[in-house]
C-alpha cells in the first residue's frame, strides 16, 4: 500500500465519521471566514437543528496499487432518528435537471412520504447500498414476525470519478450499515466526508456541508435544516455572498473532460419541523434550485440537481391508524419557510466547499480547495466581508 498524500496522513484509510467530533469544530466553517449571510440559523446551524433528524458518515480514503485511489463514501440522514425504521415522514421531492439517480422518487410521489432514512454515495454505489439499507431494515425487524418489509429506499447519486477509483465498487453494505448505526444529532462533520468524500464543487475540492434557519411563522417557531452533497458547476461563475468569486480565481491547471462544462450534479437533502403536506414539501423542494442560482449554476446539461424535502410533524398520521388526521401551515404562511430554505441550501454549500481540502485522487488527478485567503481579501474588496462574532 502507498502512502497517503500530506493532506490525508491524518486520516485513517477507511474512517467512519459519525456526524459529532472535536473535527467540527477545529474546522472554520463559512461565517468564521467572514461570509456574510441573511437569516438566523439554528444553535448548530446544521439539519440536525430539526429535532429528531440524525446523521451518520463512512469515509473510505485508501492508497491502491497502479496509481488507483479510494476517495468516497456513504452519509445517512434518518427523519426520525433510529424511529425511522417504522416511522415515515411526508415528503416531496423535485428535479431541476435530471442527469442523476435518486430512487425512491416514484413511490414518494405516490404516496408522499418517506420510508427510512435518505442515502448519499458515489454514482455506482447506489445499487448496493439501495440492497443494504433493505437488509438493515428487516435484521432490525417488525413488519411481521418474519422481519419483512417492502421497501423503497430513497438513494441519491453524485460522481466522484475524478478523484475515486469509482469502477473499483469500493462501497460495500458494512459501510452503510455503519453510517446508518453511527448516526446520530449534534454537529455534523463537512467538507471531504461520507458521500462527499470524492466530490468537487465549482471546480474546487467539494463534499458535504449543512445550515439552517430558525423561521417565526402564525406565533410559532420551526426550523429549516438543509445538508447538501455538492459536485456541481464551474468556476467561472462562482458567486459567494454575491462576489464573483470565479473570476477571480480561474483554474489554474488545464481543465480535464469531466470538468470542461456544467457536468457534475448536487444533492440537497432538506428538513423542517413545520406541519407540511407532501404537495406542500414538493414546493419547498423546488426553492433549493433558487439557492444554486445564488452561487451561479446554470444547471448545465449534464448536471444532476436533485432535491428532497422532509418534514418530521404528524407523526400520529403516518402511524398506521385507519383514520389519519394531518395538521399544515396555510399555503399563504409558506414564504418565511421558502426563504429559510434558500438561505439555509445556499450556506450548506459554502459550508462544504470551505470545510474541504486539497486531494489528490486516482490516476493523479487534484482537487484544489477554495482558498481562504484569498475569499477574505475578496470578500473585503467587494464590502461583502463580515467580522465573526
Amino acid at each position: 500500500m502507498n502512502r497517503l498524500p500530506p493532506a490525508l496522513m491524518s486520516a485513517l484509510l477507511v474512517t467512519c465519521l459519525a456526524g459529532v467530533g472535536t473535527t467540527v469544530a477545529a474546522e472554520p466553517r463559512a461565517r468564521d471566514l467572514g461570509v456574510p449571510f441573511e437569516g438566523t440559523p439554528g444553535p448548530l446551524n446544521a439539519i440536525t437543528d430539526v429535532s429528531g433528524v440524525t446523521v451518520g458518515q463512512v469515509t473510505l480514503i485508501e492508497d491502491l496499487d497502479g496509481g488507483r485511489k479510494v476517495r468516497t463514501g456513504v452519509t445517512a440522514i434518518l427523519p426520525r432518528g433510529r424511529l425511522s425504521l417504522n416511522s415515515p415522514v411526508y415528503g416531496g421531492w423535485f428535479a431541476l435537471n435530471g442527469n442523476g439517480e435518486m430512487t425512491g422518487t416514484t413511490y414518494l410521489d405516490e404516496l408522499g412520504q418517506i420510508d427510512g432514512p435518505i442515502m448519499l454515495t458515489n454514482t455506482h454505489s447506489v445499487g448496493v447500498v439501495h440492497d443494504a439499507v433493505i437488509a438493515w431494515r428487516v435484521r432490525a425487524g417488525a413488519a411481521d414476525a418474519s422481519g419483512y418489509w417492502w421497501s423503497s429506499p430513497v438513494v441519491a447519486e453524485t460522481w466522484d470519478g475524478e478523484l475515486n477509483d469509482i469502477n473499483g465498487f469500493h462501497v460495500r453494505a458494512e459501510h452503510a450499515d455503519r453510517a446508518l448505526d453511527s448516526a446520530q444529532g449534534g454537529p455534523v462533520t463537512e467538507g471531504s466526508v461520507g458521500g462527499g468524500t470524492g466530490m468537487v464543487c465549482h471546480e474546487f475540492k467539494c463534499g458535504i456541508g449543512t445550515a439552517s434557519r430558525r423561521v417565526a411563522i402564525a406565533d410559532h417557531s420551526y426550523v429549516a435544516g438543509a445538508l447538501v452533497q455538492a459536485n456541481y458547476g464551474v468556476r467561472d461563475t462562482l458567486m459567494i455572498a454575491g462576489v464573483p468569486v470565479g473570476k477571480h480565481l480561474p483554474v489554474e491547471a488545464p481543465r480535464t473532460p469531466a470538468s470542461s462544462g456544467d457536468s457534475g450534479s448536487i444533492i440537497v437533502v432538506l428538513a423542517t419541523d413545520a406541519p407540511l403536506l407532501p404537495h406542500q414539501l414538493k414546493r419547498v423542494a423546488r426553492r433549493a434550485a433558487l439557492a444554486l442560482g445564488r452561487m451561479g449554476s446554470f444547471a448545465g446539461n449534464g448536471s444532476g440537481d436533485l432535491f428532497i424535502a422532509f418534514s418530521t410533524a404528524n407523526a400520529e398520521a403516518l402511524s398506521g391508524v385507519p383514520v389519519a388526521h394531518s395538521t399544515s401551515l396555510a399555503n399563504d404562511g409558506l414564504d418565511p419557510l421558502f426563504l429559510a430554505v434558500v438561505q439555509a441550501t445556499e450556506e450548506a454549500i459554502v459550508n462544504a466547499m470551505v470545510a474541504a481540502r486539497d486531494m489528490e485522487g486516482t490516476d493523479g488527478h487534484v482537487a484544489k480547495a477554495l482558498p481562504h485567503a484569498e475569499l477574505v481579501t475578496l470578500l473585503k474588496r467587494y464590502g461583502r466581508y463580515q467580522a465573526p462574532h
